[in-house]
């Protein structure tokens, strides 16, 4: 069975924006270049330098109208859009408070407000305390999607890097431990991805419309969706590559 790298996505600010890629660059010890380079702290954290835990940030996970965000890096800074909102286009290093203006009610009351836009480390502001990149496996949608009783599920749901097509259904548990190789680089894969309500939302409307965590709890007995990866060896993929299981 061909395995291939069907979808590369990055999201410049955590848990605000999607942006699709046709090629990227790996490098040990990096995520997917550019990918959670910025992240939006809320009240009563404060800015280390370092990695912190998303439970810091702004997510969609509290905040579902963010998830129909949708990002461009460009050579002045990033363009953001969503169905509610005239576009932005703000350069993060100098205007994170015009991000701030700009979602306004995407963030809901009640929750800690959004405080400032900062700067992640060079390893990246992801869920997990190390570089991570996080690979899918577009088989394993469709089960889920057909397991929810829905014709097809928005990959964007699950804010993923790599997405990979040809493999079977849940073969990703069995690379975790496992390297593997797409176009020039390799990836090691570390563990499993606990998925939490972000999910649940539609990247189209940012409105929850599925019960992602009870489906997978009902029909494989956890919550887990993909993988993460750390890169073993530098290398350039592009979408169409073969991907293979060392």
């Amino acid at each position: 069975m061909t395995l291939t790298l069907a979808h590369i996505w990055r999201h410049p600010i955590k848990g605000i924006g999607t942006e699709g890629l046709d090629s990227a660059h790996l490098e040990p010890g990096l995520p997917v270049s550019g990918d959670r380079a910025w992240a939006l702290l809320r009240e009563g954290c404060e800015e280390t330098g370092g990695w912190q835990k998303c439970s810091n940030f702004l997510r969609g996970a509290n905040g579902p109208a963010l998830m129909a965000i949708e990002a461009t890096t460009t050579t002045q800074g990033i363009d953001l859009r969503h169905p509610g909102r005239a576009p932005l286009s703000f350069d993060p290093a100098t205007e994170g408070g015009r991000l701030i203006d700009w979602l306004g009610d995407l963030w809901p009351e009640g929750m800690p407000r959004p405080a400032k836009l900062v700067k992640a480390p060079p390893e990246g502001m992801s869920d997990m305390d190390y570089p991570s990149v996080s690979i899918l496996n577009l088989a394993s949608l469709r089960e889920l999607a057909q397991k929810l009783g829905v014709p097809a599920l928005d990959m964007r749901r699950f804010r993923g890097n790599l997405w990979i097509d040809g493999a079977d259904p849940w073969a990703e548990w069995d690379w975790v431990g496992r390297r593997i190789a797409i176009g020039s680089a390799v990836l090691e894969i570390v563990e499993r991805n606990t998925r939490c309500l972000a999910t649940h939302a539609n990247p189209e409307t940012g409105r929850r419309d599925l019960d992602v965590l009870p489906a997978l709890k009902e029909g494989w007995g956890h919550r887990d969706f993909g993988v993460y990866a750390k890169v073993v060896s530098r290398g350039e993929i592009s979408a169409g590559d073969a991907m293979a299981v060392l």
